[in-house]
């Protein structure tokens, strides 16, 4: 069901006809926050060939990192639905939480208290600057979207969320949900 404010906690679909963009091209983004100044998001179905640990290797759990978006892919941030146990964390929405202590959740993940169905490591950020992410959705780029698995998203998203929300739109998006990613190479 779409929703006409945008707000964090919602999801960004990417249109099917965003074909060639690399990085949004069949994205699912969870809107982090919005306010008067911008957007910030997390791509959830987008992983990389990266664990944690290849990334901190005091780190000893190997959990999946993804690709969060095209801005500042040299920093990793995480999300996560355990606030009572890392600290300093921001909800987004629905027990969905950004942040927190990283000292602690390094901890945490490596006496086995966090576990991959609790946390999702990107790397990168999707952004989008004053009233940008309005032009976009405007110009139908985005769907935006209720996050209907709430706080159960990081075991939801996987790499076939994205035909699964193109799905759950129904009408004129089903025949989308079968094409290939490029389709030009059909």
């Amino acid at each position: 069901m779409a929703s006409e404010k945008i707000e964090k906690g919602l999801l960004l679909i990417a249109e099917p006809t965003i074909i060639g963009d690399l990085s949004f091209n069949r994205s699912v983004i969870l809107l982090a926050d919005h306010n008067h100044e911008g957007s910030v998001g997390f791509i959830l179905n987008k992983p990389l060939d990266y664990t944690i640990n290849d990334l901190i290797p005091e780190i000893t759990a190997v959990f999946k990192v993804y690709n969060g978006g095209p801005v500042e892919q040299d920093n990793l941030y995480f999300i996560h639905t355990i606030p009572e146990l890392i600290t300093d964390s921001i909800e987004i929405s629905n027990g969905i939480f950004w942040g927190g202590d990283f000292e602690l959740t390094k901890n945490l993940i490596n006496e086995g208290k966090v576990n991959k169905e609790d946390i999702r490591f990107f790397l990168g950020y999707s952004g989008w600057s004053a009233n940008q992410l309005e032009t976009e959705l405007q110009s139908n780029s985005w769907i935006l979207s209720k996050n209907t698995n709430e706080n159960d998203i990081l075991g939801k998203a996987s790499s076939h969320f994205w035909k699964e929300k193109i799905m759950e739109l129904g009408g004129e998006y089903i025949i989308w949900s079968n094409t290939p990613e490029n389709p030009t190479l059909n």
